[in-house]
């Protein structure tokens, strides 16, 4: 059984993207924002996926990790940011809007704010590039595509707060937001099936590391970002290695996310045998 594959379209993963068009064309993708997949995964619609990483501790009991991949950042990311209308320490009750793609970022930001002292209104719903902050508001989380865009063009008398720095200074460490994923029943019943797509995924991503310069100018007539900027962010940014420091810092995550409440309990770190 070919199995189904979810994949998050944002450059923090545009070599794999780049390398699914060029080595992996036989596999199946089905693309959609964090959310959507984590959902799509958790329904048995796909059985493969990057995924949002406090997704795995939702559905840790149905879910293995893949081992070796990741979307992670040692410190800045550059791509989750809090974009505010007064600095970060006075943000107290206000209201702050929630983008509705990511799970990790939403509760990243309640940790990190969590510690600042400020317990915001938390109002989840389109968070847009040219309005990052509603009148009604006064902060928001972007995260992708858009939160690069802003970060990199921040708007005027406007706070910007990137969250992998804000996360760094608060724990020393490096952050993973998107693990990879399989449904530990399709694992169990299909192991074969398996790693015939676990080795399509890393010789995708592979391909895709290798030929960079490729894949940033594949998608630069269509995104509003300088070839120079992309590949900053992709490599010296964002890393793919899946390492032992990541999963200590995902496992302090997680321990924050659990003692908030905002998961219902600390993982166990589960992986696919492949």
């Amino acid at each position: 059984m070919y199995p189904k594959i979810g994949h998050i379209n944002f450059l923090n993963v545009l070599p794999l993207n780049y390398g699914y068009a060029h080595v992996a064309r036989d596999l199946k993708i089905f693309y959609g924002v964090p959310t959507f997949l984590n959902g799509e995964l958790k329904a048995g619609r796909i059985d493969i996926s990057n995924i949002s990483s406090i997704e795995y501790a939702r559905q840790s009991r149905d879910l293995l990790i893949l081992p070796k991949i990741c979307v992670r950042a040692d410190c800045d990311v550059t791509s989750i940011i809090l974009v505010s209308r007064r600095p970060i320490d006075e943000l107290h009750n206000d209201k702050v809007i929630l983008t509705e793609k990511s799970a990790t970022a939403q509760r990243l930001l309640k940790i990190i704010l969590h510690e600042h002292g400020a317990a915001p209104n938390y109002e989840t719903r389109a968070v847009a590039v040219d309005k990052p902050v509603d009148d009604d508001a006064t902060a928001a989380l972007l995260i992708g595509d858009d939160a690069l865009s802003v970060y990199l063009h921040p708007p005027e008398n406007f706070f910007v707060y990137d969250l992998g720095v804000e996360w760094h200074k608060l724990t020393g460490k490096q952050m993973i937001y998107a693990l990879w994923a399989v449904r530990k029943n399709f694992a169990e019943k299909n192991p074969d099936d398996l790693q015939v797509a676990y080795k399509k995924i890393r010789a995708a991503f592979e391909f895709g590391i290798e030929h960079k310069a490729d894949a940033i100018n594949s998608v630069l007539p269509t995104k509003p970002f300088t070839f120079a900027e992309l590949d900053k962010y992709l490599g010296n940014v964002i890393k793919w290695d899946l390492t032992a420091d990541g999963l200590d810092a995902l496992k302090i995550y997680y321990s924050k996310a659990a003692a908030l409440k905002l998961i219902d309990a600390v993982p166990e770190l589960n992986f696919a045998d492949v």
